[in-house]
């Protein structure tokens, strides 16, 4: 959820404490116009900061939409000085939303080029205080949030089996968690996905192995258990991975490594 505290952050760090640029009298207009063609996202955080500035602000095409160039996306109207304050902040956030939302599509459309039912899922490498606007963006461009923080789901790591060993480690995790919450192991061989499972494994996560050994591990899980490829996966690789029969494909590069998209806002 975007609080009124992270918008302020937002603005205070553009304004700064003497703002002469856009000491500008009157009433104006403008509008947010995409450059490229993307897939829209972060338009509620964009609305969030003009409304915090009382400008009013409008969305003409929805989250997940897909726009050319040229495209208006918002419009704004209000005290001239907020509207040249705002629409910084603005087009940043909708930038870079949208640039996630836009490889988050590219990807989902490459997967289904192979299985209809393989979801693409973030991870948590988001950056630091935007997680809620990338996340969104994800599902923006049709994928899957995964986990949004550390209580959504236990997550036996590697660090963990060194520990514990993996079969300790499953059994205290299991031991901890609510009836609710899904637990999932993070294997790096076959062999070791199919102990996890037996362990009492919700979700195996196959991590840093190449397609054929992810398809073996696929292959040695009971039906019930789902089935997740992850590490350093990238649009040129999603395919091979797709085609494991791997129920979740997770991609770090969608949150820490998307292109922003490029938008400019007008007045007048």
């Amino acid at each position: 959820m975007l609080t009124t505290e992270t918008v302020e952050r937002w603005l205070a760090e553009d304004i700064g404490h003497r703002d002469v640029t856009n000491h500008v009298p009157g009433e104006t207009t403008g509008r947010l116009v995409a450059k490229e063609s993307t897939v829209v996202a972060g338009l509620d955080a964009a609305v969030a900061v003009f409304d915090y500035l009382g400008v009013e602000a409008e969305r003409t095409v929805e989250n997940g939409e897909s726009v050319d160039a040229g495209d208006v996306v918002l419009r704004a109207a209000g005290d001239a000085q907020n509207v040249f304050r705002g629409e910084r902040a603005a087009a940043n956030v909708v930038g870079h939303a949208s640039g996630v939302a836009t490889a988050t599509r590219e990807a989902v459309d490459i997967v289904r080029e192979v299985s209809n039912s393989a979801r693409v899922a973030a991870t948590r490498k988001t950056t630091p205080g935007l997680r809620g606007v990338e996340k969104r963006a994800v599902v923006a461009g049709g994928g899957d949030t995964h986990r949004l923080t550390l209580s959504g789901m236990v997550m036996v790591k590697d660090n963990h089996i060194a520990e514990l060993g993996l079969e300790q480690a499953v059994r205290r995790f299991a031991e901890r968690k609510s009836f609710a919450t899904k637990l999932e192991v993070e294997v790096e061989s076959p062999e070791m996905g199919e102990r996890a499972a037996a362990a009492g494994a919700d979700i195996v996560l196959f991590d840093n192995l190449p397609p054929e050994r992810v398809r073996e591990g696929v292959a040695r899980l009971p039906d019930d258990v789902i089935s997740e490829a992850s590490g350093g996966i990238t649009l040129e690789t999603l395919q091979s991975y797709a085609e494991t029969g791997v129920d979740v494909v997770s991609m770090g590069w969608l949150t820490h490594s998307a292109p922003s998209s490029d938008f400019s806002f007008r007045t007048g």
